[in-house]
């Protein structure tokens, strides 16, 4: 674990406006538990077992035994091996679920989009049903703000703006996924009484990453550390809303405990909207020092690379903000932890 995990887990602990206390004699599941915002929530939730002294039990769920390892060894998880498109088969009590389960690889959403799409709702079905036949005292389903689609360059987009979204698009598979798991939300609220609350998440990154991420922000962070020029693959025009990992994990983990049932929350810092080719900017200017620049290379067949469609305008935080949460670093720094981590990874790496 690096020193900005490190760091970054210490400011999760300490935030004082979330309580606590709610999670003690409990058991938490993260379905996606594997991926990076899963994988976040369980170092999150390991690091808050033992600084409140918690009786905390984590379930992580996945379908890759090797990737849920270090979860199991170094974070005190239980993994439970579940492929969320089929019926959950679980004997353990659960109080809590962070429903996380998605594919999110843009080039997936271009090559695979009906597996896409039912993966989405499927899985959403299957955890939200298990939510119900276990009675769980909150959930928290990770949405996405690609389900606004077209908003136009509008400022302070809150959670009732949606906009528009083209159905004869394969590529709208995965908003589209998403806003119906958030309609099956809020049936489950509806008949049930569930109580469960929707986070519509911005692109989220930061220390903890992968490296080999694929997407567009790792893509930038690569040309960052070995020096090369970013190369954009489109003209850059698309608004994009950002937040850093431990500021999201601590929003979802506020929201979980104090959030409103069949509500949802924009997960973004507001701070760190802009177009791709400024982000682009950002980082070979702030985060580089001007030692590498932007150019462009747009290829034939665009829509192979997956890429959401733009027109997202900036996010308004305020129901986030009204929970007592604030994001804590803009995109420069961002970057700078990442980077960092990475650095320190590559060291421990090179070590081994």
């Amino acid at each position: 674990m690096s020193a900005i995990i490190k760091a970054d887990l210490g400011q999760i602990v300490a935030d004082g406006a979330i309580p606590w206390k709610k999670l003690d004699k409990t058991t938490i599941l993260v379905t996606g538990g594997t991926g990076m915002i899963g994988a976040a929530l369980v170092r999150a939730l390991s690091a808050l077992r033992e600084a409140h002294r918690l009786d905390l039990s984590i379930l992580a769920s996945g379908r890759n035994q090797e990737k849920a390892a270090p979860l199991v060894l170094g974070y005190g998880a239980e993994f439970w091996p579940w492929d969320v498109r089929q019926p959950p088969v679980l004997a353990a009590p659960v109080d809590y679920i962070f429903h996380g389960a998605a594919i999110t690889a843009s080039a997936v959403m271009a090559a695979r989009p009906a597996t896409v799409a039912l993966t989405g709702l499927q899985g959403t079905a299957a955890a939200l049903e298990l939510a119900r036949v276990k009675g769980v005292r909150s959930m928290v389903f990770l949405s996405s703000v690609e389900v606004y689609g077209d908003t136009g360059p509008a400022a302070d987009v809150s959670e009732n703006d949606l906009g528009r979204l083209d159905l004869s698009d394969p590529r709208s598979c995965y908003p589209e996924s998403k806003r119906m798991g958030e309609c099956l939300c809020h049936c489950y609220a509806a008949q049930y009484a569930l109580p469960v609350k929707i986070a519509r998440l911005a692109q989220t990154f930061g220390a903890g990453a992968s490296p080999e991420d694929p997407r567009v922000f790792a893509q930038f962070a690569r040309s960052a550390l070995t020096g090369r020029d970013i190369v954009l693959q489109t003209e850059g025009k698309s608004f994009g809303n950002y937040c850093y990992l431990s500021d999201a994990v601590r929003a979802l983990l506020l929201l979980l405990l104090k959030g409103e049932n069949g509500e949802a929350y924009n997960i973004t810092n507001p701070a760190a909207g802009m177009t791709i080719r400024e982000m682009a900017e950002t980082v070979a200017q702030k985060v580089c020092g001007g030692r590498i620049r932007v150019t462009t290379a747009i290829p034939a067949d665009r829509a192979a690379l997956g890429y959401a469609a733009g027109g997202t305008g900036r996010l308004s935080a305020a129901k986030m903000a009204a929970l007592g949460w604030e994001a804590a670093y803009g995109l420069a720094e961002m970057y700078e932890r990442l980077l960092a981590d990475w650095l320190s990874w590559e060291s421990l790496v090179g070590r081994a």
